[in-house]
């Protein structure tokens, strides 16, 4: 079965003003005021803490602004060059399983990767998206849920300046596990190109038809 949804695209964002905006959307999806939505944004540089963080982890941060926030997971960075993607979605009956979400999510970045012949996966016990082998981590996931709609969601690496990570043990991780599409293609990607993608692969893995 499929749904009605819609893309709303951001362009570069502060991330304080797109966390109110989802908080907005959840409850008018809860409400059934909306359809499904997703989220594309940048941020400007900034760290997010979620429910797990460890202070420990904020390591040089004293010029970035820190939001604790209701997602899972630890400490990450958003920053230029890297999609963000935020599904504001409805969890029908069939669906209400987080570690099925989670791995769904995974699943679709990892079609996306595989439209511009960049292998991705899954790593045990570690949620995200990893390069083949699992050596490096190219998009992060973390996700809240209020009465079974979803908020939060995950930060996938284009060209994304990975020197920032240094600011942060991001997940509890050496910030050099980080990488990028560009970095490991060895070539530019258009940010465009793959919310296309992106896009296209939500269709497969979540059965949503955007408008």
């Amino acid at each position: 079965m499929t749904y009605a949804a819609r893309i709303i695209d951001l362009g570069t964002r502060e991330f304080g003003e797109v966390w109110s905006l989802q908080r907005e959307l959840v409850a008018a999806r809860q409400k059934d005021e909306i359809p499904d939505t997703l989220l594309f944004v940048e941020h400007p540089h900034v760290i997010t803490a979620g429910r797990s963080a460890h202070r420990e982890n904020l390591l040089a941060t004293d010029e970035l602004p820190i939001f604790e926030i209701e997602r899972g997971g630890d400490v990450t960075y958003h920053g230029p060059g890297q999609l963000v993607g935020y599904p504001i979605f409805l969890l029908r009956e069939d669906e209400r399983d987080l570690h099925v979400y989670l791995r769904n999510l995974e699943e679709a970045i990892i079609r996306a990767l595989a439209r511009f012949d960049l292998a991705g996966e899954r790593k045990p016990e570690w949620t995200g998206v990893w390069t083949a082998g699992g050596a490096r981590k190219l998009a992060s996931i973390g996700v809240a849920v209020k009465r079974w709609v979803t908020l939060h969601g995950f930060a996938l690496n284009v060209s994304t300046d990975l020197s920032r990570f240094s600011a942060i043990n991001p997940c509890g991780l050496d910030a050099a596990v980080m990488a990028s599409m560009a970095g490991e293609l060895g070539h530019p990607v258009a940010i465009d190109e793959v919310k296309r993608a992106v896009r296209d692969t939500f269709v497969e893995v979540f059965g949503r038809t955007f408008d």
